[in-house]
Protein backbone atom coordinates (compact mmCIF):
# COMPACT_ATOMS: atom_id res chain seq x y z
CA UNK A 1 0.00 0.00 0.00
CA UNK A 2 1.10 3.56 -0.54
CA UNK A 3 -0.53 6.62 -2.28
CA UNK A 4 -4.14 6.71 -1.91
CA UNK A 5 -5.95 9.65 -4.18
CA UNK A 6 -7.70 11.86 -2.40
CA UNK A 7 -7.81 13.06 1.19
CA UNK A 8 -8.60 11.34 4.79
CA UNK A 9 -10.39 12.30 7.45
CA UNK A 10 -7.87 13.36 10.21
CA UNK A 11 -8.69 13.17 14.18
CA UNK A 12 -8.57 16.19 15.80
CA UNK A 13 -6.77 17.30 18.79
CA UNK A 14 -9.08 16.01 21.36
CA UNK A 15 -8.72 12.77 20.18
CA UNK A 16 -5.04 12.47 19.61
CA UNK A 17 -4.50 13.84 23.73
CA UNK A 18 -6.75 11.00 24.78
CA UNK A 19 -4.95 8.80 23.04
CA UNK A 20 -1.65 9.87 23.53
CA UNK A 21 -3.05 9.27 27.41
CA UNK A 22 -1.12 6.04 26.98
CA UNK A 23 1.86 7.92 27.37
CA UNK A 24 1.13 9.53 30.50
CA UNK A 25 -0.02 6.51 32.07
CA UNK A 26 2.69 4.28 31.64
CA UNK A 27 5.38 6.94 32.72
CA UNK A 28 3.09 7.72 35.47
CA UNK A 29 3.60 3.83 36.70
CA UNK A 30 7.27 4.16 36.43
CA UNK A 31 7.54 6.91 38.57
CA UNK A 32 4.78 5.52 41.18
CA UNK A 33 7.43 2.29 41.22
CA UNK A 34 10.34 4.48 40.89
CA UNK A 35 9.18 6.89 44.47
CA UNK A 36 7.55 3.55 46.26
CA UNK A 37 10.86 1.02 45.56
CA UNK A 38 12.58 1.82 48.71
CA UNK A 39 8.91 1.62 50.81
CA UNK A 40 8.35 -1.41 49.25
CA UNK A 41 11.83 -2.92 50.62
CA UNK A 42 11.20 -1.64 53.69
CA UNK A 43 7.87 -2.62 54.25
CA UNK A 44 8.61 -6.55 52.42
CA UNK A 45 11.93 -6.82 53.68
CA UNK A 46 13.55 -7.48 50.36
CA UNK A 47 16.80 -7.47 48.85
CA UNK A 48 17.98 -4.97 45.97
CA UNK A 49 17.85 -8.35 43.67
CA UNK A 50 14.19 -8.39 44.31
CA UNK A 51 14.04 -4.82 44.33
CA UNK A 52 15.66 -4.83 40.66
CA UNK A 53 12.93 -7.77 39.64
CA UNK A 54 10.05 -5.38 40.60
CA UNK A 55 11.65 -2.55 38.27
CA UNK A 56 12.59 -5.16 35.29
CA UNK A 57 9.46 -7.54 35.30
CA UNK A 58 7.11 -3.75 35.57
CA UNK A 59 5.97 -0.87 32.59
CA UNK A 60 9.74 0.17 33.14
CA UNK A 61 10.87 -2.90 31.07
CA UNK A 62 10.08 -6.81 30.70
CA UNK A 63 6.27 -6.16 31.85
CA UNK A 64 6.50 -3.48 28.98
CA UNK A 65 8.41 -5.59 26.44
CA UNK A 66 5.95 -8.39 26.57
CA UNK A 67 2.64 -6.19 26.01
CA UNK A 68 4.16 -4.86 23.04
CA UNK A 69 4.85 -7.78 21.55
CA UNK A 70 1.78 -9.02 21.77
CA UNK A 71 -0.39 -5.67 21.15
CA UNK A 72 1.58 -4.99 17.95
CA UNK A 73 0.87 -7.47 16.08
CA UNK A 74 -3.23 -7.94 17.67
CA UNK A 75 -3.04 -3.96 16.30
CA UNK A 76 -2.56 -4.95 12.76
CA UNK A 77 -4.91 -7.32 12.50
CA UNK A 78 -7.72 -6.02 14.63
CA UNK A 79 -7.50 -2.52 14.55
CA UNK A 80 -6.13 0.30 16.62
CA UNK A 81 -9.20 0.74 18.44
CA UNK A 82 -9.30 -2.83 19.55
CA UNK A 83 -6.28 -2.19 21.62
CA UNK A 84 -6.99 0.84 23.21
CA UNK A 85 -10.33 -0.06 24.00
CA UNK A 86 -8.88 -2.90 26.31
CA UNK A 87 -5.64 -2.15 27.25
CA UNK A 88 -6.74 -0.31 29.79
CA UNK A 89 -9.23 -2.42 31.36
CA UNK A 90 -6.14 -5.13 32.51
CA UNK A 91 -3.67 -1.79 33.25
CA UNK A 92 -6.27 -0.96 36.04
CA UNK A 93 -6.59 -4.31 37.19
CA UNK A 94 -3.00 -4.34 37.70
CA UNK A 95 -2.93 -0.56 39.78
CA UNK A 96 -5.50 -2.19 42.18
CA UNK A 97 -3.78 -5.08 42.82
CA UNK A 98 -0.26 -2.38 43.85
CA UNK A 99 -2.56 -0.06 45.52
CA UNK A 100 -4.11 -2.96 47.88
CA UNK A 101 -0.71 -5.33 47.87
CA UNK A 102 -0.38 -6.92 50.96
CA UNK A 103 2.92 -9.14 49.84
CA UNK A 104 5.52 -8.67 47.57
CA UNK A 105 3.89 -11.41 45.16
CA UNK A 106 0.96 -9.55 45.27
CA UNK A 107 2.99 -6.46 44.14
CA UNK A 108 5.03 -7.79 41.52
CA UNK A 109 1.90 -9.40 39.64
CA UNK A 110 0.29 -5.97 39.86
CA UNK A 111 3.35 -4.12 38.42
CA UNK A 112 3.57 -7.50 35.64
CA UNK A 113 -0.29 -6.82 34.57
CA UNK A 114 0.09 -2.83 34.25
CA UNK A 115 3.40 -3.23 32.55
CA UNK A 116 1.98 -5.57 29.61
CA UNK A 117 -0.88 -2.82 29.42
CA UNK A 118 1.29 -0.29 28.58
CA UNK A 119 3.57 -2.31 26.54
CA UNK A 120 0.35 -3.01 24.52
CA UNK A 121 -1.12 0.43 24.42
CA UNK A 122 2.17 2.79 23.59
CA UNK A 123 2.73 1.09 20.09
CA UNK A 124 -0.97 1.71 19.19
CA UNK A 125 -1.08 5.32 20.57
CA UNK A 126 1.99 6.21 18.26
CA UNK A 127 0.86 4.33 14.98
CA UNK A 128 -2.79 5.87 15.64
CA UNK A 129 -1.59 8.95 16.13
CA UNK A 130 0.56 9.30 13.44
CA UNK A 131 -1.88 7.57 10.87
CA UNK A 132 -4.95 10.34 11.62
CA UNK A 133 -2.27 13.78 11.47
CA UNK A 134 -2.37 16.01 8.91
CA UNK A 135 1.32 14.74 6.71
CA UNK A 136 2.42 18.98 7.96
CA UNK A 137 1.60 18.06 11.58
CA UNK A 138 2.33 14.81 12.05
CA UNK A 139 5.42 15.92 15.03
CA UNK A 140 3.25 18.22 16.25
CA UNK A 141 0.73 15.33 16.80
CA UNK A 142 3.54 12.73 17.65
CA UNK A 143 5.09 14.91 20.28
CA UNK A 144 1.39 15.48 21.96
CA UNK A 145 2.36 11.53 23.25
CA UNK A 146 5.87 12.63 24.24
CA UNK A 147 4.17 15.66 26.18
CA UNK A 148 1.98 13.33 27.96
CA UNK A 149 4.55 11.12 28.78
CA UNK A 150 7.09 13.73 30.11
CA UNK A 151 3.90 15.16 32.34
CA UNK A 152 3.93 11.95 33.88
CA UNK A 153 7.24 11.76 35.62
CA UNK A 154 6.56 16.20 36.71
CA UNK A 155 2.90 14.86 38.15
CA UNK A 156 4.44 11.57 39.45
CA UNK A 157 7.15 13.44 41.75
CA UNK A 158 5.12 16.53 42.60
CA UNK A 159 3.22 13.95 44.30
CA UNK A 160 5.62 11.47 45.69
CA UNK A 161 6.96 14.90 47.63
CA UNK A 162 3.60 16.31 48.70
CA UNK A 163 2.83 12.38 49.77
CA UNK A 164 5.93 11.80 51.32
CA UNK A 165 5.02 12.28 55.12
CA UNK A 166 2.08 9.54 54.70
CA UNK A 167 4.84 6.79 53.89
CA UNK A 168 3.61 3.94 52.18
CA UNK A 169 0.30 5.33 52.48
CA UNK A 170 1.10 8.01 50.14
CA UNK A 171 2.39 5.80 47.32
CA UNK A 172 -0.70 3.41 47.38
CA UNK A 173 -2.52 7.07 46.71
CA UNK A 174 -0.03 8.05 43.60
CA UNK A 175 -1.08 4.79 42.30
CA UNK A 176 -4.99 4.64 43.02
CA UNK A 177 -4.40 8.52 40.90
CA UNK A 178 -3.46 6.40 38.25
CA UNK A 179 -6.64 4.50 38.07
CA UNK A 180 -8.45 7.71 38.09
CA UNK A 181 -6.59 8.57 35.15
CA UNK A 182 -7.28 5.16 33.69
CA UNK A 183 -10.48 5.09 33.86
CA UNK A 184 -11.26 8.59 32.50
CA UNK A 185 -9.20 7.83 29.24
CA UNK A 186 -10.91 4.49 28.64
CA UNK A 187 -14.44 6.77 28.90
CA UNK A 188 -13.14 9.31 26.22
CA UNK A 189 -11.47 6.73 24.25
CA UNK A 190 -15.00 4.66 23.99
CA UNK A 191 -16.00 6.86 20.66
CA UNK A 192 -13.14 7.40 19.00
CA UNK A 193 -12.81 5.78 15.27
CA UNK A 194 -10.93 3.18 13.84
CA UNK A 195 -7.82 4.62 11.74
CA UNK A 196 -8.24 5.72 7.88
CA UNK A 197 -5.16 4.08 6.83
CA UNK A 198 -5.96 0.81 8.42
CA UNK A 199 -9.09 0.54 7.56
CA UNK A 200 -7.98 1.34 3.81
CA UNK A 201 -5.22 -1.51 4.17
CA UNK A 202 -8.03 -3.81 5.67
CA UNK A 203 -10.22 -3.29 2.41
CA UNK A 204 -7.84 -3.84 -0.05
CA UNK A 205 -5.60 -7.16 1.47
CA UNK A 206 -8.23 -8.93 4.01
CA UNK A 207 -6.94 -9.66 7.38
CA UNK A 208 -3.87 -11.42 7.76
CA UNK A 209 -2.64 -14.02 10.32
CA UNK A 210 -1.73 -12.98 13.80
CA UNK A 211 2.09 -13.37 13.10
CA UNK A 212 1.68 -12.00 9.15
CA UNK A 213 3.26 -8.42 10.17
CA UNK A 214 6.42 -10.61 11.95
CA UNK A 215 7.58 -12.66 9.12
CA UNK A 216 7.34 -9.51 7.06
CA UNK A 217 9.74 -7.61 9.28
CA UNK A 218 12.48 -10.35 9.09
CA UNK A 219 11.97 -11.34 5.59
CA UNK A 220 12.10 -7.85 3.75
CA UNK A 221 15.18 -5.60 3.47
CA UNK A 222 13.57 -2.13 3.63
CA UNK A 223 11.95 -3.63 7.05
CA UNK A 224 15.47 -4.56 8.39
CA UNK A 225 17.44 -1.79 7.25
CA UNK A 226 14.57 0.33 9.18
CA UNK A 227 14.77 -1.79 12.45
CA UNK A 228 18.32 -1.47 12.93
CA UNK A 229 18.86 1.96 12.43
CA UNK A 230 15.73 2.26 14.80
CA UNK A 231 17.25 0.02 17.25
CA UNK A 232 20.43 2.18 17.13
CA UNK A 233 18.54 5.27 17.84
CA UNK A 234 16.13 4.58 20.54
CA UNK A 235 16.96 1.26 22.79
CA UNK A 236 20.25 2.32 22.88
CA UNK A 237 19.48 5.47 24.47
CA UNK A 238 16.63 4.04 26.27
CA UNK A 239 18.57 1.36 27.80
CA UNK A 240 20.61 4.56 29.74
CA UNK A 241 16.71 6.88 30.09
CA UNK A 242 15.12 3.43 31.54
CA UNK A 243 17.44 2.88 34.56
CA UNK A 244 17.47 7.19 35.02
CA UNK A 245 13.56 6.63 35.13
CA UNK A 246 13.23 4.42 37.40
CA UNK A 247 16.89 4.55 39.60
CA UNK A 248 17.93 8.33 39.28
CA UNK A 249 17.09 9.48 43.31
CA UNK A 250 19.37 6.29 43.94
CA UNK A 251 22.04 7.81 41.53
CA UNK A 252 21.51 11.22 43.12
CA UNK A 253 22.37 9.71 45.87
CA UNK A 254 25.24 7.91 44.61
CA UNK A 255 26.52 11.53 43.93
CA UNK A 256 25.42 12.84 47.67
CA UNK A 257 22.47 14.44 47.59
CA UNK A 258 20.65 11.53 50.50
CA UNK A 259 17.40 13.67 50.76
CA UNK A 260 14.46 12.48 48.87
CA UNK A 261 13.05 15.98 48.69
CA UNK A 262 15.87 17.04 46.66
CA UNK A 263 15.97 14.47 44.55
CA UNK A 264 12.25 14.32 43.48
CA UNK A 265 13.17 18.45 43.24
CA UNK A 266 15.33 17.46 41.01
CA UNK A 267 13.00 15.29 38.73
CA UNK A 268 10.44 17.43 38.33
CA UNK A 269 13.03 20.06 36.63
CA UNK A 270 14.08 17.43 34.74
CA UNK A 271 10.74 16.83 33.27
CA UNK A 272 9.62 20.13 33.58
CA UNK A 273 12.23 21.23 31.10
CA UNK A 274 11.22 18.11 28.58
CA UNK A 275 7.84 19.16 28.77
CA UNK A 276 9.35 22.72 27.83
CA UNK A 277 11.39 21.31 25.55
CA UNK A 278 8.81 18.92 23.48
CA UNK A 279 6.34 21.61 23.00
CA UNK A 280 8.87 24.51 22.33
CA UNK A 281 11.27 22.51 20.12
CA UNK A 282 9.81 19.37 18.37
CA UNK A 283 6.16 19.56 18.42
CA UNK A 284 6.92 23.31 16.74
CA UNK A 285 10.09 22.94 14.71
CA UNK A 286 9.79 18.79 13.92
CA UNK A 287 7.65 19.51 10.98
CA UNK A 288 9.54 22.94 10.17
CA UNK A 289 13.19 22.34 10.30
CA UNK A 290 15.83 19.62 9.30
CA UNK A 291 14.97 16.73 12.06
CA UNK A 292 18.32 15.73 11.64
CA UNK A 293 19.84 18.87 13.00
CA UNK A 294 16.69 18.69 15.75
CA UNK A 295 17.93 15.01 16.75
CA UNK A 296 21.72 15.89 17.11
CA UNK A 297 21.32 18.87 19.14
CA UNK A 298 19.07 16.15 21.27
CA UNK A 299 21.22 13.45 21.51
CA UNK A 300 24.42 15.67 21.72
CA UNK A 301 22.91 17.73 24.80
CA UNK A 302 22.29 13.96 26.54
CA UNK A 303 26.35 12.77 26.20
CA UNK A 304 26.82 16.57 27.54
CA UNK A 305 24.38 16.06 30.66
CA UNK A 306 25.63 12.55 31.87
CA UNK A 307 29.19 13.34 31.48
CA UNK A 308 29.21 16.27 33.95
CA UNK A 309 27.06 14.67 36.43
CA UNK A 310 29.07 11.46 36.40
CA UNK A 311 32.57 13.23 36.31
CA UNK A 312 32.18 16.51 37.25
CA UNK A 313 32.29 17.52 41.14
CA UNK A 314 29.13 16.94 42.62
CA UNK A 315 27.87 20.63 43.18
CA UNK A 316 24.55 22.36 43.28
CA UNK A 317 25.41 23.70 39.74
CA UNK A 318 26.45 20.18 38.56
CA UNK A 319 23.08 18.94 39.63
CA UNK A 320 20.88 21.88 38.17
CA UNK A 321 23.21 21.67 34.98
CA UNK A 322 22.19 17.71 34.10
CA UNK A 323 18.59 18.23 35.44
CA UNK A 324 18.15 21.20 32.70
CA UNK A 325 20.25 19.33 30.09
CA UNK A 326 19.28 15.80 30.57
CA UNK A 327 15.37 17.22 30.47
CA UNK A 328 15.77 19.24 27.41
CA UNK A 329 17.80 16.94 25.31
CA UNK A 330 14.31 14.62 26.00
CA UNK A 331 12.23 17.08 24.78
CA UNK A 332 13.83 16.74 21.19
CA UNK A 333 15.16 13.29 21.81
CA UNK A 334 15.59 9.56 20.81
CA UNK A 335 11.69 8.88 21.75
CA UNK A 336 10.27 11.67 20.35
CA UNK A 337 12.13 10.76 17.17
CA UNK A 338 11.38 7.28 17.81
CA UNK A 339 7.77 7.44 17.85
CA UNK A 340 7.53 9.50 14.76
CA UNK A 341 10.06 7.75 12.54
CA UNK A 342 8.93 4.43 13.41
CA UNK A 343 5.28 5.43 11.96
CA UNK A 344 6.96 6.61 8.56
CA UNK A 345 9.35 4.06 8.24
CA UNK A 346 7.10 0.96 8.29
CA UNK A 347 4.19 -0.26 5.85
CA UNK A 348 0.44 0.37 7.52
CA UNK A 349 0.22 -3.69 7.54
CA UNK A 350 3.08 -4.24 10.06
CA UNK A 351 3.35 -0.62 11.49
CA UNK A 352 2.13 -1.48 15.21
CA UNK A 353 4.28 -4.92 14.71
CA UNK A 354 7.14 -3.46 13.71
CA UNK A 355 6.77 -1.00 17.17
CA UNK A 356 6.27 -4.13 18.96
CA UNK A 357 9.30 -5.57 18.39
CA UNK A 358 11.37 -2.70 18.60
CA UNK A 359 9.71 -1.80 21.67
CA UNK A 360 10.41 -5.27 22.84
CA UNK A 361 13.84 -5.14 22.36
CA UNK A 362 14.36 -1.68 24.34
CA UNK A 363 12.29 -2.73 26.80
CA UNK A 364 13.96 -6.21 27.12
CA UNK A 365 17.66 -3.99 27.00
CA UNK A 366 16.22 -2.09 30.18
CA UNK A 367 15.00 -4.70 32.20
CA UNK A 368 18.40 -7.02 31.80
CA UNK A 369 20.41 -3.64 32.96
CA UNK A 370 17.45 -3.05 35.64
CA UNK A 371 18.40 -6.49 37.30
CA UNK A 372 22.05 -5.69 38.30
CA UNK A 373 21.77 -1.88 38.08
CA UNK A 374 20.57 -1.10 41.65
CA UNK A 375 23.59 -3.90 42.77
CA UNK A 376 26.07 -2.44 40.56
CA UNK A 377 25.52 1.51 41.80
CA UNK A 378 26.10 0.28 45.13
CA UNK A 379 28.76 -1.78 44.34
CA UNK A 380 30.94 0.06 42.11
CA UNK A 381 29.60 3.30 41.92
CA UNK A 382 28.63 5.90 39.39
CA UNK A 383 31.57 6.66 37.71
CA UNK A 384 32.97 2.90 37.26
CA UNK A 385 29.06 2.68 35.37
CA UNK A 386 29.58 6.20 33.35
CA UNK A 387 31.49 4.63 30.53
CA UNK A 388 28.51 2.37 29.45
CA UNK A 389 26.29 5.10 30.25
CA UNK A 390 28.19 7.43 27.58
CA UNK A 391 28.99 4.67 25.30
CA UNK A 392 25.20 4.03 24.90
CA UNK A 393 24.47 7.67 24.21
CA UNK A 394 26.89 7.97 21.82
CA UNK A 395 26.08 5.50 19.86
CA UNK A 396 22.75 6.49 19.78
CA UNK A 397 23.80 10.10 19.08
CA UNK A 398 25.83 8.83 15.36
CA UNK A 399 23.34 6.42 14.22
CA UNK A 400 20.56 9.02 14.66
CA UNK A 401 22.51 11.43 13.48
CA UNK A 402 23.88 10.20 10.56
CA UNK A 403 20.89 8.41 9.10
CA UNK A 404 17.67 10.48 9.83
CA UNK A 405 15.44 9.81 7.06
CA UNK A 406 13.96 12.81 5.37
CA UNK A 407 10.11 12.06 5.39
CA UNK A 408 9.41 15.67 6.63
CA UNK A 409 6.03 16.84 5.33
CA UNK A 410 5.04 13.83 3.10
CA UNK A 411 2.33 11.65 3.43
CA UNK A 412 2.40 7.92 5.45
CA UNK A 413 1.36 6.82 1.55
CA UNK A 414 3.77 8.82 -0.32
CA UNK A 415 6.59 7.31 1.90
CA UNK A 416 5.24 3.54 1.64
CA UNK A 417 5.15 4.05 -1.84
CA UNK A 418 8.72 5.36 -2.19
CA UNK A 419 9.95 2.51 -0.10
CA UNK A 420 7.83 -0.84 -0.59
CA UNK A 421 6.87 0.43 -4.37
CA UNK A 422 3.17 0.11 -4.66
CA UNK A 423 0.16 2.26 -4.89
CA UNK A 424 -3.21 2.39 -3.43
CA UNK A 425 -6.09 4.16 -5.48
CA UNK A 426 -9.23 5.78 -3.63
CA UNK A 427 -11.07 2.56 -3.87
CA UNK A 428 -9.09 0.57 -2.41
CA UNK A 429 -7.31 -1.38 -5.15
CA UNK A 430 -3.56 -1.87 -5.22
CA UNK A 431 -1.08 -2.47 -7.57
CA UNK A 432 2.84 -3.32 -7.46
CA UNK A 433 5.01 -0.75 -8.75
CA UNK A 434 8.35 -2.62 -8.01
CA UNK A 435 7.91 -6.31 -6.72
CA UNK A 436 10.56 -6.09 -4.82
CA UNK A 437 9.61 -2.45 -3.13
CA UNK A 438 12.18 -0.26 -2.11
CA UNK A 439 14.95 -2.25 -1.08
CA UNK A 440 17.49 -0.48 -1.36
CA UNK A 441 16.03 2.79 0.70
CA UNK A 442 17.25 2.81 4.17
CA UNK A 443 16.18 4.95 6.22
CA UNK A 444 18.46 7.94 5.47
CA UNK A 445 17.00 7.79 1.70
CA UNK A 446 16.06 11.36 -0.08
CA UNK A 447 12.66 12.33 -1.18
Amino acid sequence: MAVRIGARNTTGWKATISVAMSNYIESGSIIAIATSLGLWQAQFHIGDLAVGLLASLSANAFGAAAGAMVGGPLCDRYGRKFIYTYDLLLYMLGIVLAVFAGSYAMLLVGFILTGIAVGAGVPASWTYIAEQAPKDKRAAHVGTAQLAWSIGPMVGFAFAIAMAPLGLLGSRIIFAHLFVVAAGVWWLRRGLPESDIWKDERAATGQRSFLHGIGQLFSKRVNLTAMLFLFGVYALWNTVAGQAGIFQPRVYSATGVTSVTEQYALQILVWFCTVVVTYLGFMRFGDRMSRRVLFAVGAGLAIVAWAVLIYAPATLGTLLFFAIAWGASSGIGAQAFYGLWTSELFATRYRASAQGVLFLAARVMVGLLSIWFPVLLAGIGLRALGALILGLLFLSFVIGTIWAPRTRGRSLEEIESERYGTVTSATGTTRAVDGAGAAGAGPGARR
